[in-house]
């Protein structure tokens, strides 16, 4: 869906916040028939949210539909995800918990044994369930329609027997003075828990994140060991890390 135009539509809105149908249209040297269609069908997904003349990139406290969050930066998830991967070893236990970026972690864990993995996330659960060696604790709780995350005082609780090796979170939003936020004061509370029972804490996070906000402190980037972006384009960020030891891998350097 979001190959070719498409995918340059949501990298433009993405950039400048909008897109404009008449600007397209001119730049793609295509009807605006041609563009709205486009767009209607990217707003549809979630992706982008329709205006009067054109669309722009969600944010703000609208959070995106959970398939579109899929696609949106997949290459820079899913070399966030190997890198992640190489930092833990086989035999490990960790916590996995809600995001696409944390599920992206989960694909590239596969080829990996004898791990333990405590997770709130169905998704992860089900993709590595199968794969004999490795074992799936999953949380009880509230199980968020939205996006199979399972939420509330019943996974905190459930979370909070374990002491794990690591820790992979994500956050929906990261300020520039090193706030993790997120939507959801009930995933918040989970996050929470994982963050508070794990020896060694991995955050997750494309730079997309870096451009949007949201309500609900999660932790601040100093409560984390390791730090995993394509590239932290926030030089207050990168200050941050360097000052509270946190390691900063950045996949676009490595490539």
């Amino acid at each position: 869906m979001l190959d070719g135009r498409r995918g340059e539509i949501v990298e433009l809105a993405r950039q400048d916040g909008q897109v404009a149908v008449e600007a397209l249209a001119s730049r793609f040297n295509v009807s605006v028939q041609t563009i709205r269609k486009d767009l209607n069908e990217l707003c549809e997904h979630g992706v982008l949210t329709r205006t009067h003349g054109g669309a722009v990139f969600p944010s703000g406290v609208e959070n995106v539909e959970y398939e579109a969050r899929r696609r949106i930066a997949a290459p820079e998830k899913a070399a966030i995800g190997r890198a992640t991967a190489a930092l833990i070893p086989s035999s490990a236990s960790l916590f996995i918990n809600i995001g696409t970026t944390t599920e992206a972690v989960s694909q590239a864990l596969l080829n990996h044994s004898g791990l333990m993995v405590i997770t709130n996330n169905i998704n992860v659960a089900n993709r590595m369930r199968i794969y004999r060696g490795i074992e799936v604790v999953i949380a009880g709780g509230v199980v968020r329609g939205s996006d199979g995350g399972i939420v509330g005082e019943a996974a905190v609780d459930f979370i909070r027997q374990f002491k794990v090796d690591y820790a992979v979170i994500g956050a929906s939003a990261i300020d520039a003075d090193g706030a993790l936020l997120d939507f959801d004061y009930r995933e918040v509370k989970v996050a929470q828990a994982i963050i508070e029972n794990a020896r060694h804490v991995i955050l997750v996070a494309d730079s997309t994140k870096f451009e949007r906000t949201a309500p609900v402190r999660i932790a601040h980037l100093s409560q984390v060991d390791t730090f995993v972006t394509d590239r932290c384009t926030l030089d207050e960020l990168r200050s941050i890390a360097t000052a509270s030891g946190v390691r900063l891998v950045e996949t676009s350097r490595a490539a």
